[in-house]
């Protein structure tokens, strides 16, 4: 097929049947069929054309090249994504103060704290990353996926200091993408 389609453009394909073109993607059309869902199709799959839509001019969103590019620099750098200090603590500080009057307490600036945390939840991040490009089998996976999540619940106590929700740490209600 040498015609590019535009989202909302009609096909029919030889298994999946009558479908609508819902996305273009680098890798090929996301097309929504009748009987069989979305399905992911080369550019150069066989579909019959019932009816064409034009492709705007820009085939590929800000927001997938954004993703795309946040996944490239997360997986091969060490370089961490910019999380905000909620307002309320910025300039802030943590005060340690022994139970023991013999000890000195310590105190920290609180966006040092924080900075550790999130570089905590990264590292987690790549870690959950890693093993599910692994060899492991699956179950070896979901054990330690269960572990990992167990982890992320365990460090909610902290979602006090993001500035933004979707930012914070979720625990065991969360699904984990593979």
């Amino acid at each position: 097929m040498t015609t590019l389609l535009g989202i909302g453009s009609r096909v029919s394909h030889a298994e999946f049947g009558d479908g609508v073109v819902i996305n273009l993607k680098a890798s090929g059309y996301t097309i929504t069929f009748l009987q069989h869902g979305v399905k992911i199709l080369k550019f150069d799959a066989p579909l019959t054309i019932i009816e064409v839509v034009e492709p705007d001019s820009d085939l590929v969103s800000l927001f997938d090249v954004e993703q795309a590019l946040t996944r490239v620099l997360q997986r091969w750098c060490d370089q961490t994504e910019v999380v905000p200090l909620g307002d309320k603590w910025k300039g802030g500080k943590l005060i340690f103060k022994p139970g023991r009057p013999d000890l000195t307490g310590k105190e920290m600036p609180i966006d040092a704290f924080f900075h550790k945390i999130v570089m905590v939840r990264d590292r987690l991040r790549v870690l959950e990353q890693r093993v599910n490009a692994s060899a492991l089998d699956d179950e070896e996976k979901v054990n330690i996926q269960q572990y990992i999540t167990k982890i992320y619940g365990s460090l909610t106590s902290f979602n006090l200091l993001f500035k933004h929700q979707h930012q914070q740490f979720v625990g065991e209600k969360a699904t984990v993408d593979a």
